[in-house]
């Protein structure tokens, strides 16, 4: 009888420090690279928006990381799936760091070099991953009428200030989508298939709804994001989005660069999260913690 090859795999939630709140995500613990089915096969069967699979490489002397859809796409950009794979990683306790430049500490996904800025939360002792994403740029204007019917809502429900819906890309190409309020943002359910065509239209992935927050807030805006076009109907907490979402928002003079904001996102999904964002000169920081909520083996 063959042995079957034995995996370690966490399920964190990400963008959150408690249990059950965030953007769970299961991080596979290989040995090197696996078969391209058999990424997609786990992924598949974990369900998660994404599912990421890291090993500490020797020769880059960084954590690599793959991280694949449950569909079978694999993705890149530095969202939740690489919060939550480097947090995975640090409290797994794997010296992913101690070969590497103290001052430019970095993973590699899909053999890019990414920058992580790593600190240890004084109240958990948790830790605090910042990721770098390159600076955003602002690309075309997409008409509301076309989005507003894809989100069920009336042209004036995108009304906000002098914002409309834009392609904004560092990592990843998405629409941010101005909401008028709240009460909007939480109640609208979208067509998919419409969001789909619009996405192939236009050549770009997820929607970024936002709406500003109420004064006194802890957050600068509220959030829901979909990307049906990869699988994700909707996503609890979306970092290859808060992205450029805090890009579009300080080109747009409605924040400030140099300054940390917090992005609210997932109430709808009764999986709250906040994400950590800050735009600056040469790039925008886009971080937060995660938590364990599960571990165990997987077979191969």
């Amino acid at each position: 009888m063959n042995q079957r090859k034995v995996l370690e795999y966490y399920v964190l939630d990400v963008f959150s420090n408690e249990s059950y709140k965030g953007n769970p995500l299961s991080v596979v613990f290989t040995d090197g690279n696996l078969k391209l089915e058999t990424y997609q096969d786990i992924s598949r069967e974990f369900r998660y928006s994404e599912t990421s699979f890291v090993y500490y490489s020797t020769r880059e002397k960084a954590l690599v990381v793959r991280s694949f859809t449950p569909i079978g796409i694999e993705i890149d950009g530095a969202g939740h799936n690489l919060l939550g794979a480097v947090c995975g990683a640090l409290l797994k306790g794997m010296p992913i760091f101690d070969e590497q430049n103290e001052s430019e500490p970095f993973v590699i996904m899909k053999h890019s070099a990414i920058p992580v800025t790593v600190s240890i939360d004084s109240d958990t002792f948790s830790p605090m991953v910042q990721m770098h994403q390159k600076s955003a740029v602002i690309k075309q204007e997409i008409p509301t009428y076309k989005i507003a019917v894809a989100l069920g809502l009336k042209i004036e429900d995108l009304d906000v200030n002098a914002f409309v819906p834009t392609i904004v890309k560092t990592e990843v190409a998405h629409t941010m989508v101005p909401i008028k309020n709240s009460q909007i943002l939480n109640s609208f359910i979208p067509d998919s298939q419409l969001l789909i065509e619009i996405s192939k239209e236009y050549d770009f992935e997820g929607f970024y709804c936002f709406t500003p927050a109420e004064e006194g807030l802890d957050h600068i805006v509220e959030t829901r994001f979909f990307n049906p076009i990869i699988g994700i109907n909707e996503d609890p907490a979306t970092g290859t989005a808060a992205g450029p979402l805090i890009g579009f928002l300080t080109q747009k003079k409605f924040t400030k660069s140099e300054k940390e904001y917090k992005i609210l996102q997932g109430v709808k999904l009764k999986q709250p999260s906040m994400i950590e964002v800050m735009n600056r000169e040469e790039d925008i920081l886009v971080g937060g913690s995660s938590i364990i909520t599960m571990k165990g083996e997987l077979y191969i």
